[in-house]
């Protein structure tokens, strides 16, 4: 099952960063996947750490743009980023240290922080760029 699919008004029209927003949504697809078939703790870690880390990369071409551009909002939008890496360090340490009570909140939050973060920070970004 999917949790996430892509829509055309996700397109920013920049063609590196449309492609790892595709590939970010596949990703969560994968953990959301994952997290309902019940696979082991040791699976659901790794695919954890395999979206902690292109989520991080994303990031990193995002605020490159950003700056390159000029961006007006570039720390508000930089701080998102970070709150948000910071949160799903927090969902990782808390499924290490209750894999029953993380997998639940791994769950609830998965959609959340592609369509949140995109709805707001992202949208403005594309007006701008």
């Amino acid at each position: 099952m999917q949790l996430l699919q892509w829509k055309p008004s996700f397109t920013l029209g920049i063609a590196s960063v449309d492609t790892e927003h595709r590939g970010m949504i596949n990703t969560i697809n994968s953990v959301y996947a994952t997290l309902e078939d019940e696979h082991s703790e040791l699976e659901v870690d790794r695919v954890l750490g395999e979206i902690h880390a292109q989520i991080s990369a994303h990031f990193a071409l995002e605020e490159r743009l950003m700056r390159t551009a000029g961006y007006a909002e570039y720390a508000e939008h930089k701080n998102s980023h970070e709150e948000l890496l910071d949160q799903i360090r927090d969902l990782m340490d808390l499924f290490s240290a209750d894999p029953v009570a993380g997998r639940a909140l791994l769950q609830d939050s998965l959609s959340n922080w592609f369509g949140l973060h995109f709805a707001t920070f992202d949208a403005r970004l594309h007006l701008q760029l």
